[in-house]
């Protein structure tokens, strides 16, 4: 029985430190043979992340509200989170995603995932510079964006200087509760007529 045990836990530290190895490697981003993005550290990858959301938020018309949420960095990459505060109805959401997944497929991004559940739908793409980036809905129908990084040079990471454009939370950001006269609408978005 300990023979077993310790094989299943041997088994596991392997399995864990060949992800933790793996880890920068999983969205194919290295670009230079350290295995980092060529010339760029934590600040400017974290800069390239903030540009990329802005990007994609910008063709997400009408306008939806958002609030960054938190940086994190692993051993040579580094990721940014925002959550989007209006609230997009169920009847809405494959639009918002439709959208989302056009400006990526034009801005060349590689579409790597789509996850259509009903509840929780996420898109996860790669940009040409190695990139991940991911929309996700999750509880009370909440959207959420994340942008990770390849590997890059290690830096210290300033928060995002540019200012959200919905409302300041103190402490933990609520479900949605920004109202949208188009993406919180119960109904779905009207097509065009059929032809006679």
């Amino acid at each position: 029985m300990r023979r077993i045990t310790r094989t299943v836990r041997l088994a596991c530290a392997v399995v864990v430190a060949g992800v933790m190895v793996a880890g920068c490697g999983l969205l194919g981003g290295a670009k230079n043979g350290k295995g980092a993005l060529a010339g760029m550290d934590m600040q400017g990858a974290a800069e390239r992340a903030d540009g990329m959301f802005y990007a994609t938020v910008g063709a997400i018309k009408p306008e939806t509200e958002w609030v960054h949420y938190t940086t994190t960095t692993g051993s040579c990459d580094v990721t940014r989170y925002w959550t989007v505060m209006t609230v997009v109805s169920e009847q809405r959401r494959g639009n918002f995603l439709g959208v989302v997944e056009r400006f990526w497929k034009a801005s060349d991004y590689r579409i790597k995932t789509v996850n259509p559940s009903k509840e929780m739908p996420a898109i996860i793409a790669v940009s040409p510079d190695g990139f991940g980036i991911m929309v996700k809905f999750g509880y009370k129908g909440q959207a959420f964006f994340d942008v990770t990084s390849p590997c890059v040079d290690e830096s210290k990471v300033a928060p995002p200087t540019k200012v959200a454009n919905g409302r300041t939370y103190e402490g933990e950001i609520p479900t949605p509760n920004v109202r949208s006269d188009f993406w919180s609408a119960e109904t779905p978005v009207p097509g065009p007529a059929p032809s006679p």
